[in-house]
């Protein structure tokens, strides 16, 4: 006999899907829905349809969103000067935390890694472009991994010939870090993006 009923173990089984969740978490989530209330659980499914039923991708950023175009691309008090382009839609939710950045955005939907197949066709690239009518500056705000600088190192040969200038998020140590600690790659580009104070 099992001891876990079917139900439960579907429900295990999809928790596992989840990035980050391994067995055991999936295991205590998947508990922690069977002991909410009935209530509760019905919230999370109908959460979790509203997700999949309302959220769409803005068609002009891309980034995600109810409307289109999104509450960004229509916002009158926004720097139409800058755009900045970031991989995913999380990287917006990062970058507009920080309360620094009020320009606009082009999310890629991922990086060019060619072992993997994923080329410019794959991507929202030829978008950018089309956006550069106002645009001064475009600020490339992908990942410091290889696929990251693979795709920042293309976008800035296709808009060598454009006239706007392009700029790189700066990398180097993170607050309260400890220079021992720091690897050699990011003590590098430390050193190669020091400023004058």
């Amino acid at each position: 006999m099992q001891s876990i009923p079917e139900s439960l173990h579907k429900l295990i089984d999809e928790f596992t899907h989840f990035p980050g969740v391994g067995r055991k978490t999936a295991q205590r989530l998947a508990f922690h829905v069977l002991k909410n209330s009935r209530e509760k659980a019905e919230l999370l499914a109908k959460s979790i349809r509203d997700v999949k039923e309302k959220i769409n991708y803005c068609s002009q950023c891309h980034n995600i969103s109810e409307e289109d175009p999104c509450g960004i691309c229509t916002d009158p008090k926004r720097d139409r000067s800058v755009l900045c382009v970031v991989e995913d839609a999380m990287d917006v939710i990062a970058i507009e935390k920080t309360s620094e950045y009020r320009g606009l955005y082009h999310v890629l939907g991922g990086l060019l890694s060619p072992l993997d197949g994923v080329g410019p066709d794959a991507l929202n690239i030829s978008g950018i472009e089309n956006r550069l009518e106002d645009v001064e500056e475009v600020i490339l705000a992908t990942n410091p991994s290889v696929e990251g600088e693979t795709t920042a190192h293309y976008l800035t040969k296709l808009l060598k010939s454009k006239d706007v200038n392009v700029s790189r998020l700066a990398r180097g140590i993170p607050v309260g870090s400890d220079v021992e600690y720091i690897d050699e790659a990011t003590l590098a580009r430390a050193l190669e993006g020091r400023v004058t104070v």
